[in-house]
């Protein structure tokens, strides 16, 4: 049996979910959900999300939240070998890297939004946003560090905007979730990084 990703799974309210946008949600959820406990297992289903992902946000023209998820393809790979077979052992960032992260982030953010807004992106600020925040929350969690759970929840909570006034309506509940999760993570590792 064939499956045409991009077909209409069902439509209610009003709202049309494909069998991509759904296969992107479980995926992602499993992943995510995943991470908070830090089993090695968190990176095969990110990246499967990911490239479902990729595929919905090119269609939508989130440009950036598209080739983000690239990165976090990559970030999967890296974070599977990184962790190995113990999984994720949370440490801290110190101060100085908190603030060139920051500075950074924000330097990097001001360069990027002019650009998705001449190319046309649907949401040029917030996704400018959501590409640079994931791409440090993506490495540092990577790098097992605590600050990528509040750097998350942060970046959860613009996309659940964006996505949610953007119409892709379940995109912006499974972002809502991720919300609630990088609280669960925010938790777990603070208290493992506080043990070390």
């Amino acid at each position: 049996m064939h499956i045409n990703l991009m077909a209409v799974f069902f439509t209610a309210w009003g709202y049309t979910l494909t069998y991509l946008e759904f296969a992107g949600f479980i995926a992602s959820v499993i992943g995510v959900g995943l991470g908070v406990f830090g089993p090695r297992s968190t990176w095969p289903w990110w990246n499967i999300s990911s490239l479902l992902y990729f595929l919905l946000f090119w269609q939508e023209k989130y440009y950036a939240s598209a080739w983000l998820q690239l990165i976090f393809i990559a970030g999967g790979f890296w974070g599977w070998f990184g962790w190995g077979k113990q999984g994720a052992q949370p440490a801290r960032l110190t101060r100085k890297e908190k603030t060139l992260w920051a500075v950074g982030g924000v330097i990097a953010w001001g360069a990027l939004y002019p650009i998705l807004r001449k190319i046309g992106a649907a949401a040029s600020l917030t996704d400018a946003f959501g590409f640079v925040g994931s791409c440090i929350a993506q490495l540092l969690m990577v790098v097992e560090k605590y600050e990528s759970w509040p750097l998350w929840f942060v970046v959860d909570a613009v996309y659940t905007y964006q996505f949610w006034h953007g119409g892709s309506y379940l995109t912006a509940i499974l972002y809502f979730i991720f919300v609630l999760i990088a609280v669960a993570g925010w938790k777990r590792w603070l208290k493992e990084s506080s043990a070390r």
